[in-house]
């Protein structure tokens, strides 16, 4: 169609004859199956797609107006810079630089954490006040994630207005069928606006489950006709969060279907992401480069592996063993009639092992103390971190919830479950884990493995695997928010002593190991549950081979269920029984009733061309499948016969004990270390001629004892400024994991000070700086005392204090007698009454003894 633009150029600017006409502004070029269109008003006018025409109304409203949405676009002003950062700023001049170029899809690729739905908001204002667009839609993956965007809109202030975004432009999170016009941001899901353009409600609880841990693959893209209530020029701009794999093929039609500019967020791009987005990558700030400024925190693994975790088990015949009900956890006890063998894929599934549930919770609680040794309250108790553990399912989140109470010996607030069918209301709890001590450890399956920020978590435990990277990246992303010490201690982790500069993922199911793709292209359904059937059917998978698939497992229910069972599936199907809902789902593709509709076409319309007929095939056979799945775009009927499914098959296994196989660092850590270490030494050699504090250790040593809190802390914030990773705290954790060191810092400027003595050849093992001061006093004291002089009681208490003070701030002065602690007990006089003419030779030598 492109080769006819010129054409078209030439009908909208052609004079008519005996009239004077104006050119024509718009122009569409089509084939019947591609529609192309251009408005000749745009800066630089070029044809873009489009699904069909645009209706009367909209030209109408465009003409009213003085310039285009595009001309408009290249009006905007400079974005103000205040309180955004670095990576925001690209992102929103680059993209707005992208409409201006009028380019119609531009990536922004911003590590989970970094601030992707504030810059986008960002972004969305600006096009709303400035390019006065009409309308905006911002999709999610799931109902959570929508409410999350729905409340950082809320809370949005914009930085040339002291009105919140909800005062200024409504926002509308879309939750049945109707879409109201007065608004102009609409957060929705994939699914739910699918369901508004076929005209099909679509329940809540079908948009709880993120689509990147679906089975199931559509093989077509989903088919999309026009809405007269929704037209395609609704929306001027798409904003899609963590556009992930289903834009490729299931959703690409109903995102096409709009005549809008798209613009895509995600953290974890993959090939065919650039191939979607016209390679238009507007912001590149991965993971590593936002460690690197400081905006997010580093990770460590920790591996826990246990034999049953890799192997799996066996129970012999004979063996009394308890079952288990999957939805209602009723047990009994039988005896196996039959060897069982089970793989460490169908544990928690087919079987449940509570001993190898215990053995992984134990070897936590004795680790975390080692992984945390800071983490003690002022009675000497270990204060559990924040911890959130990801499991398999509902059913195995009970289990983890019981075991982990009974291993810690604490109560029932301690640790709790997060997910959509927790009995307690799981957005009270969230908010109780994010805000207070209670809970410590909370487990979920989906619904905060993204997009919820909790800011004082530090130890994510892995007791599921994930195959989805762009879904495990998000996974990981709870944990990677910073968190200063005030916020860490007020939100419920009182004993913390540092700022949170990192966090611990805890390996118990070889996630880091497994291998991880982009997508999971299933050509054969055995491998898929019902329940992953039932939503491929749901969401518009028409193929063959899942109707029969679906016919197939509803055979096999009939048989397992009980009479009262099947009477609650008549009730819920509109009073079809499972026998008649398999014969019409088998009916559908049945060869004999596809040719008996091709028969009835021909006898009914004898003249119609191949094709005609065909089209009209087509028609007939789309509505037989319809009429056949239809009875399960109920939601309840689908949750029945999910819920009668899961009352069987789950054995539990407290026969085989387990046993940890390995456990540890991985390897990994060891090298991102010796990285960090090899990067640090190479600062503070760069930079040791220039800054005063690395002066004094390196040129003039005599002069430590001048070191001064001012210039140490100096030191910590032009490493912080420069290089955010080589922070403190950081290189002595990665020291930790190369060789010994001798106690814990109580702060990142006495870690400083310790690890320059380290590498200025001071100390030749990293010991915290108290230590190294306690120890030079002792020393001192001695020989003082070894000699003809002897402190008294008073005395001593007084340079103990001296010493403690020196420790904290690395050099003690006669002003600083005015201040804590000193000034409670007298002050530089008393000091002065105590020691007499010794009291600044004193001062001298502990200045220069304890920095020895």
């Amino acid at each position: 169609l492109t080769s006819v633009d010129d054409q078209s150029l030439r009908y909208a600017e052609g004079k008519l004859k005996y009239f004077d006409n104006d050119p024509l502004h718009f122009a569409y070029e089509s084939t019947g199956e591609v529609t192309r269109f251009t408005d000749y008003r745009d800066p630089k006018p070029r044809s873009r797609p489009v699904f069909t025409f645009h209706r009367p109304e909209t030209f109408q409203t465009w003409l009213k107006e003085n310039k285009t949405l595009r001309s408009r676009l290249h009006d905007m002003p400079a974005l103000p810079t205040d309180g955004l950062r670095d990576c925001q700023i690209t992102a929103v001049t680059n993209l707005e630089t992208s409409f201006r170029e009028n380019r119609p899809k531009a990536l922004i690729q911003m590590a989970t954490g970094s601030g992707k739905t504030f810059t986008a908001i960002t972004a969305i204002y600006r096009l709303l006040k400035f390019a006065k667009a009409k309308r905006i839609l911002f999709l999610v993956d799931t109902k959570n994630l929508g409410e999350q965007a729905e409340g950082e809109f809320k809370k949005y202030l914009p930085q040339d207005d002291n009105r919140l975004f909800p005062e200024l432009y409504g926002v509308t999170r879309l939750s049945s069928s109707f879409i109201p016009t007065d608004s102009q941001v609409y957060i929705s899901t994939i699914q739910r606006l699918y369901s508004i353009l076929k005209e099909t409600e679509l329940d809540e609880r079908d948009e709880q489950d993120n689509p990147e841990e679906k089975s199931w693959k559509q093989k077509e893209p989903m088919p999309v006709v026009y809405n007269e209530k929704t037209p395609m020029e609704f929306f001027d701009f798409v904003v899609i969060d963590e556009c992930h794999r289903s834009i490729y093929n299931l959703w690409k039609q109903v995102l096409d279907y709009f005549d809008a500019f798209q613009i895509g967020l995600t953290a974890t791009p993959d090939n065919r992401t650039f191939g979607y987005f016209n390679q238009n990558l507007v912001c590149d700030y991965g993971y590593q480069r936002a460690v690197e400024d400081g905006v997010l925190v580093p990770y460590n693994v920790f591996e826990i592996t246990t034999k049953i975790t890799q192997q799996g088990s066996a129970l012999a015949l004979g063996e009394y063993v308890g079952s288990r009900e999957k939805l209602t956890r009723r047990q009994f006890w039988n005896t196996l009639d039959e060897d069982v063998v089970y793989t460490s894929k169908q544990l928690d599934d087919k079987v449940v092992n509570p001993n190898q549930i215990r053995m992984i919770v134990r070897a936590v609680k004795d680790q975390l103390p080692i992984i945390f040794p800071d983490r003690v309250d002022g009675e000497g108790k270990f204060e559990v971190p924040k911890m959130l553990i990801f499991a398999k399912s509902d059913s195995h989140a009970d289990d983890i919830i019981n075991i982990v109470r009974e291993e810690f010996a604490e109560e029932n607030k301690f640790c709790k479950k997060i997910t959509y069918k927790s009995e307690e209301d799981p957005k009270s709890v969230l908010q109780q884990f994010r805000n207070s001590y209670y809970p410590r450890v909370a487990v979920t399956v989906d619904m905060i493995a993204t997009g919820t920020d909790i800011r004082p978590l530090e130890v994510l435990l892995f007791m599921r695997d994930v195959k989805s990277r762009t879904y495990y990246e998000q996974m990981k992303g709870r944990g990677t928010r910073t968190c200063s010490l005030e916020e860490l201690k007020a939100t419920g982790t009182p004993a913390a002593k540092y700022t949170k500069d990192h966090f611990v993922i805890i390996d118990a199911i070889g996630v880091e190991k497994s291998q991880k793709t982009d997508s999971r292209p299933l050509e054969k359904k055995p491998g898929m549950s019902l329940k992953e059937v039932l939503e491929g059917i749901h969401m518009g998978n028409r193929d063959e081979d899942m109707l029969t698939t679906l016919a197939n497992r509803l055979m096999r229910l009939d048989k397992q269920i009980t009479e009262k069972e099947r009477t609650g599936f008549i009730e819920k199907s509109n009073g079809k029984t499972i026998t008649q809902v398999v014969k019409e789902l088998l009916h559908a593709y049945d060869p004999d009733a596809i040719e008996n509709i091709e028969a009835q076409i021909r006898k009914q319309n004898p003249g119609l061309s191949p094709d005609e007929a065909d089209s009209k095939f087509k028609i007939q056979h789309a509505k037989l499948v319809e009429d056949a799945v239809k009875v399960f775009n109920d939601y309840e009927l689908r949750n029945y016969v999910i819920d009668v499914r899961k009352k069987y098959d789950q054995l539990i296994d407290h026969i085989n004990p387990d046993k940890i196989v390995n456990m540890g660092w991985v390897k990994d850590n060891k090298t991102a270390a010796e990285n960090l270490v090899k990067d640090f030494k190479a600062w503070i050699e760069e930079h040791k001629t220039e800054i005063t504090a690395l002066q004094i250790f390196y040129g003039q040593p005599y002069q430590r004892r001048d070191l001064t809190y001012t210039m140490i802390k100096d030191l910590v914030e032009a490493i912080k400024t420069s290089k955010p990773k080589l922070a403190p705290l950081n290189i002595w954790r990665a020291y930790e994991q190369l060789e010994k060191v001798n106690g814990q810092p109580k702060n990142e400027l006495m870690a400083l000070v310790s690890l320059i003595r380290k590498l200025s050849g001071i100390d030749k093992e990293l010991t915290a700086y108290d230590k190294t001061v306690d120890k030079n006093f002792q020393d001192w004291v001695f020989k003082k005392q070894a000699g003809t002089l002897k402190f008294t009681e008073e005395q001593m208490q007084w340079l103990r204090m001296i010493k403690d003070y020196v420790a904290g701030s690395f050099h003690v002065s006669k002003d600083d007698f005015d201040l804590s602690p000193f000034n409670a007990v007298g002050g530089l006089g008393k000091y002065y009454q105590l020691f007499k003419e010794d009291y600044e030779k004193i001062l001298d030598e502990l200045n220069e003894v304890l920095a020895a």
